[in-house]
């Protein structure tokens, strides 16, 4: 149990919605706006905040039912100590079965306000050491061949050192992808691969294949999040290294596909896991198996992406980020925060707890309740 208490006094859930540059693209649907989540949680003395990114193809969720849920989350934890983070996260999992989007910006907040308290950045807060550099990938979207070699130069041009590429349609049309996007950035800087589960097995066998040429990375999720007992076999024949993205949720997840042996690396999302409190269970998980992780979110802005930073620091393990989607914002409203800096690095900030925020006069002109 926490030894102090910060009561929470009252909680903000605010819809927020901002324009994407450019349509984002996967095998599974298109996005234009980013739609997230913003849980404001008020104590005394604190204000924690946290962000969700729902995706209905991916964890069945959207901001409607987020919005609906959190009053529940909300109504239940008002009153509960914000620093008993493990009693409010059992509180929320106790009202509904899954729907992790929304209970891991709870989770969040709550882990700001936690971090506030004790004086100390976020990462220090989970045990971590900000001991390494972070730097991102930036993300082709699913496209025509040409757009999205084109895409992939102006990412390379602009500093980036790792492209990647979504696929997920068929053989000869990403073979072409990826064929083109080598002409237009050579071969000097890494090429990763997310299929977005868009092949079946035979399909995915021969794409992999057939790719190998191009000196990719790795791949993540490259069939039906279902099939996982086949993902084994894929991993096996593949002469690319496979990434777990949708078929790795919670520590529950990892620890059968640590122990089935069906993939080399683990994708952790928040919204997948249910937030850090979770998270940190994977985590452990890789760490035992010596297994490689790649710290990624949904279409977070740069306040749920600072979080992702933070818990980036918590693992030697963690050796690869995609904290791109942001920069694909046409505003950018968090105050704070991490830092974009050349050649796609990120820093986190050293203030206590999150370190980032988005003033509630900007999040007053969504949809809201304050409970």
């Amino acid at each position: 149990m926490a030894k102090k208490k910060l009561t929470i006094k009252t909680v903000g859930i605010y819809k927020l919605i901002i324009p994407l540059k450019e349509p984002f693209i996967i095998s599974l649907g298109a996005e234009y706006d980013a739609q997230s989540i913003i849980v404001v949680i008020k104590t005394e003395e604190y204000t924690g905040y946290g962000e969700c990114s729902p995706y209905m193809h991916i964890n069945g969720e959207s901001i409607d039912t987020c919005f609906i849920v959190g009053q529940y989350f909300a109504k239940a934890l008002k009153g509960k100590n914000a620093l008993d983070v493990k009693d409010c996260i059992q509180s929320m999992n106790k009202i509904i079965y899954g729907n992790s989007s929304i209970k891991s910006a709870f989770d969040m907040a709550l882990y700001d306000i936690a971090s506030q308290q004790a004086g100390v950045p976020l990462y220090k807060f989970l045990g971590g050491k900000n001991n390494k550099t972070i730097s991102t990938d930036y993300t082709v979207s699913l496209d025509t061949p040409k757009k999205m070699a084109e895409d992939a130069a102006k990412y390379k041009k602009q500093g980036f050192p790792v492209i990647k590429v979504k696929l997920g349609e068929s053989k000869d049309k990403d073979a072409e992808r990826i064929h083109l996007i080598r002409e237009a950035i050579g071969y000097e800087i890494p090429v990763r691969i997310d299929a977005n589960q868009g092949w079946d097995i035979k399909t995915a066998l021969a794409i992999l294949k057939e790719l190998e040429q191009y000196n990719i990375q790795y791949c993540e999720e490259p069939i039906p999040r279902w099939d996982f007992m086949r993902l084994r076999k894929l991993k096996k024949k593949s002469p690319i290294p496979i990434m777990a993205d949708e078929s790795c949720c919670d520590h529950h997840d990892a620890k059968r596909l640590i122990g089935l042996k069906a993939c080399d690396m683990i994708n952790i999302k928040l919204g997948k896991s249910g937030g850090i409190y979770e998270a940190l269970k994977i985590i452990a998980l890789a760490d035992k198996a010596k297994m490689k992780m790649q710290m990624g979110g949904f279409t977070e802005s740069k306040l749920g992406m600072t979080a992702f930073a933070h818990l980036s620091l918590c693992s030697d393990n963690i050796m690869f980020y995609d904290f791109d989607t942001p920069l694909m914002f046409v505003e950018d409203p968090v105050s704070g925060g991490m830092t974009y800096h050349d050649n796609g690095v990120v820093k986190v900030p050293e203030t206590p707890g999150l370190g980032a925020h988005i003033d509630e006069d900007y999040l007053d002109k969504f949809d809201k309740i304050i409970l």
